[in-house]
């Protein structure tokens, strides 16, 4: 019952911020099942098979709450999939320890950049209705995030997300939306690829069950977050946490360890620093867009 309750609070911590920020469900499952000893291939397959319900009901949350551009939606799933399962099939055979500090590198930078265009923005600024994705572009981008979604056990928000909303007036709630919706083919797919390559004899239906329970309880009311927000601090929150998580990737990487307590109270003063100049420039900006 113990370890129940752990998984389910993993899970449903896991897709509040997923479903609120568009990231980190498979991150942040991931990284606790590794902490477990769990082989890498083994837990990525365990969180793609549970995310296959919690992005279900994610994506049904969004699109109640009107946070989706079918249109994006439709021209990221396909390229994504496609990306996924082939990540899925190689996993064991990709050097992905190798690529993983470069592809960090460049969405530390993202995450700046969208930290600091989200201070420029206030809620009188003017935001388009929909967000501006091309057939080309959508393909570079659902194939690369869904390659990496598969072989870094979570990949899709953390670079599909920061990619879309680095546009100039991209409404920051239909990104979070469309990302976390589009999510569920990704899943599929990558799960798809590992039964292939696994087997079903390598899932443990535990942990799988159990954070889909609790992946299931916190969609709703993180797409219900998300009507909420204002764009401009949703974006202040999604660049903070992108900057977060990548340097954490990127000190691991590196071995820093002596310096990781210094840097991340810098990030966390900057990124409270930033919400506090946000919100005070948009002191009645607390409503939904």
């Amino acid at each position: 019952m113990r370890k129940l309750i752990i998984f389910a609070s993993i899970g449903f911590l896991a897709q509040l911020i997923d479903g609120s920020l568009g990231m980190a469900y498979g991150v942040t499952s991931t990284s606790m099942l590794l902490t477990f000893g769990i082989a890498p291939a083994v837990a990525s397959a365990s969180v793609h098979l549970s995310e296959v319900v919690t992005t279900a009901a994610s994506g049904i949350s969004h699109m109640k709450f009107g946070n989706v551009d079918r249109q994006a939606l439709f021209k990221l799933i396909i390229p994504g999939s496609i990306g996924a399962f082939a990540g899925a099939c190689f996993l064991s055979n990709l050097p992905g320890d190798l690529i993983k500090p470069y592809i960090s590198i460049f969405l530390l930078i993202l995450g700046v950049y969208v930290l600091f265009r989200f201070l420029r923005t206030s809620k009188t600024k003017s935001e388009k209705k929909s967000i501006n994705l091309t057939r080309k572009r959508s393909i570079t981008l659902g194939l690369i995030a869904g390659f990496a979604d598969s072989t870094g056990g979570g990949g899709w928000g953390p670079i599909t997300t920061p990619v879309l909303l680095s546009q100039e007036g991209v409404p920051a709630r239909k990104v979070v939306g469309t990302v976390d919706t589009s999510e569920f083919a990704i899943a599929v797919s990558a799960t798809l690829g590992f039964l292939i390559a696994l087997g079903w004899q390598e899932v443990n239906w535990f942990w799988v069950t159990s954070l889909m329970v609790g992946g299931i309880i916190a969609a709703p009311i993180a797409a219900w977050i998300v009507t909420k927000l204002p764009s401009y601090l949703l974006g202040v929150l999604v660049g903070g946490f992108i900057i977060l998580t990548n340097a954490r990737t990127l000190l691991a990487t590196w071995s820093l360890q002596d310096w990781v307590p210094v840097i991340y109270m810098l990030i966390l003063i900057g990124w409270a620093g930033s919400l506090v100049f946000v919100i005070r420039n948009n002191k009645k900006g607390f409503h939904k867009d």
